[in-house]
């Protein structure tokens, strides 16, 4: 898997992103009020920040947390996803200024952000150490002194023990507006890594149009990404759960010294 084709992934699925959720501005609403309480609890902070979300996709955190006042900037691997992130912003009167960017090369000035964001399961792209730390490192750099990283994935303690093949589908919308989304995994010989069929079911008249696209993410337990979070740099790392956080993904929050 290269980095052009987690491009090329995320943008077939720009257009589409949105069905992923049964609503979706309303995931966008929950999710930035959930990092919002981590950010200013973490910072003691009273009003915005500046938050780099570097894998910003059509904008699900990075709109959220622009509407409550920080001041974000948007970058993805996906320029056509970024761009829609931004159409997205002003469409809500928002400022959030985006730009196709690796987060293993990040387009921006030492020291210029508050806090990174990187969530929704976009780190486990990377499919190497080597890839995973350089990123990581990345991510450090654009901080500032005691700036805060914030990294969600999915649960993939659990999931390296169940190896699931597939996911529910998931709605959005209804009667002949309805689309269908599921997902088909096949693991690696290794048990970590797993190839990724992302089918959504879109109504066409009568009919249904069926779009697939491929990807591929390395499952990183708790321990590997703490690992590789404390090679980076960072220390203080710690585990949020869902149940703690209201986030829909367990988040890793780390500070820079």
């Amino acid at each position: 898997m290269t980095d052009a084709s987690v491009a090329r992934f995320y943008d077939q699925l720009a257009a589409d992103y949105h069905l992923i959720y049964g609503d979706w501005d309303g995931a966008v609403v929950r999710q930035g009020k959930a990092l919002d309480a981590l950010i200013r609890s973490a910072l003691g902070a009273e009003s915005g920040v500046a938050v780099l979300d570097c894998a910003c996709g059509i904008g699900t955190q990075a709109l959220g947390l622009a509407m409550l006042g920080h001041r974000v900037t948007g970058s993805d691997i996906s320029a056509v996803a970024a761009e829609r992130a931004a159409r997205e912003a002003a469409r809500r009167g928002l400022d959030l200024p985006t730009q196709a960017a690796d987060m293993r090369s990040l387009p921006f000035e030492d020291a210029a952000f508050d806090v990174v964001v990187c969530a929704d399961n976009a780190l486990p792209h990377l499919l190497t150490a080597e890839d995973v730390r350089t990123a990581l490192g990345e991510m450090r750099r654009v901080l500032r002194r005691d700036g805060l990283l914030l990294v969600s994935t999915r649960p993939y303690d659990e999931i390296r023990q169940a190896h699931p093949v597939s996911t529910s589908p998931q709605t959005h919308g209804s009667g002949r507006e309805r689309s269908i989304t599921f997902q088909l995994w096949d693991w690696h010989e290794d048990g970590e890594r797993y190839d990724l069929e992302h089918f959504q079911l879109l109504p066409e008249g009568d009919d249904w149009r069926v779009a697939v696209r491929r990807t591929t993410y390395w499952a990183l337990t708790r321990h590997q990404l703490t690992g590789f979070v404390t090679d980076a740099g960072f220390h203080e790392p710690a585990w949020l759960l869902p149940e703690a956080t209201s986030f829909f993904q367990p988040l890793l929050a780390a500070r820079v010294p």
